[in-house]
């Protein structure tokens, strides 16, 4: 057995929010652990990456705050300047351009490997920090006053905090006992590159069809985006074995024939949507963050968003514990953190769910009121600024990292 490492807080989970909340601590004397079993490539992939995120302006002053941003930007990443929404063969749809809200912009796409290398690199050069990777752990109990965590490779190391930022199938979670809320969207979500005839310029498009919501999001070349096409189980199975020629001709005739022609330059790869909301966000010692704790539906590409505020609001309340002299594990002194994010969890969780069922249905009655209600909220300016002003999280009890140089 190797010597006991001891920290004030483990955070199990090297993914994008997990190093975000390891960042967050870089200007602290807490101890932190990070325990990862796969760590990101020493170089950035020359192939886009089809797993991407939409920023939007709370993770970038976030990102700021931790000194990762200029990384990002410098390395491959897209603001977007205008977002369309229609439906297939109906006359609703909404725009927004990011002109009209007197912003640069609505939000940035960018692939998850580009914003867990940059996030990587700035917490590999804290020396708060240790890595325990490539490894997972084996155990763990909660003591009076600390935890006890094993890992498969030996190491054993205590804590007055494990937080879970293990994802969806958080390990952290089981060992907790922690239920699951969750239900099934009924949707396989398929993710792609492609390459599209017409220029993007930028702009991000969503179109709703009888087969479930078609995004694309522009990448940094004018003729590629990412897409994420929720659709049935069934159809996306049809979709994933098709030859990538009929795969082509589908997309570029369910968008619309938009930008041209598409064609597909990446791996497709298909998951099932599920929303998972953690009954509790904390138990004595521990806290979830990000998919650990809740889990929601791609269609508006918020969900990381929603990981990187937990981690902000968990450091703003681990900080203010510590500054105080207190248990920073102390469950009652976690109570704050899960109030605050459970809160801004639920509303995202219910906002989603309005909108698929806005979308769901094909009854005339049901596309008219539809169009009616989008039509009418495209011509009120107040009501288009509420919901970009949520887009770009900028609504909702923010914590301090999150704002900043927001005009």
């Amino acid at each position: 057995m190797e010597m006991m490492h001891s920290v004030d807080i483990a955070i199990v989970g090297g993914g994008m929010v997990g190093l975000a909340l390891a960042a967050t601590f870089k200007d602290t004397e807490l101890r932190i652990a990070v325990i990862e079993n796969r760590l990101p490539e020493e170089q950035i992939s020359e192939q886009h990456d089809s797993r991407v995120s939409a920023l939007n302006r709370a993770t970038e002053n976030l990102l700021t705050h931790l000194g990762v941003w200029p990384d990002i930007m410098r390395s491959r990443s897209n603001s977007y300047t205008a977002m369309e929404v229609w439906e297939q063969d109906s006359f609703a749809r909404i725009e927004f351009s990011a002109e009209n809200f007197a912003q640069p912009n609505l939000g940035y796409i960018v692939e998850n490997q580009v914003i867990q290398r940059a996030l990587y690199e700035q917490v590999k050069r804290q020396s708060n920090v240790t890595f325990f990777a490539p490894t997972q752990c084996a155990s763990m109990a909660i003591g009076e006053s600390e935890a006890w965590l094993s890992l498969e490779c030996g190491q054993a190391l205590t804590a007055k905090l494990v937080v879970g930022a293990d994802g969806a199938n958080s390990w952290v979670r089981k060992q907790q006992d922690i239920p699951l809320t969750h239900w099934d969207y009924g949707h396989n979500a398929i993710v792609a590159n492609i390459k599209t005839l017409e220029a993007h310029n930028s702009h991000a498009r969503q179109i709703f069809t009888p087969n479930g919501p078609l995004a694309f999001l522009p990448l940094d070349q004018p003729h590629l985006s990412s897409i994420v096409w929720s659709t049935s189980p069934e159809h996306a199975e049809r979709l994933m074995s098709m030859s990538q020629a009929e795969f082509n001709k589908s997309i570029t005739a369910e968008f619309d024939n938009r930008l041209g022609l598409c064609e597909v330059v990446s791996e497709r790869h298909a998951f099932p949507l599920k929303m998972r909301y953690a009954r509790d966000f904390i138990s004595e010692r521990v806290a979830l963050v990000g998919d650990a704790a809740h889990t929601i539906h791609p269609l508006a590409g918020q969900g990381v968003n929603l990981g990187f505020m937990d981690a902000a609001c968990l450091h703003q309340q681990i900080l203010s514990v510590w500054k105080q002299g207190k248990d920073i594990g102390a469950l009652r002194h976690l109570r704050k953190y899960e109030r605050w994010r459970k809160a801004e969890a639920t509303k995202m969780i219910a906002a989603m769910q309005g909108f698929k069922q806005l979308f769901d249905g094909k009854s005339p009655p049901k596309k008219l009121l539809r169009g009616v209600g989008i039509a009418i909220t495209n011509q009120i300016p107040l009501l288009k600024e509420e919901i970009m002003k949520q887009a770009l999280g900028l609504k909702g009890d923010l914590p301090e990292l999150a704002c900043g140089n927001i005009n």
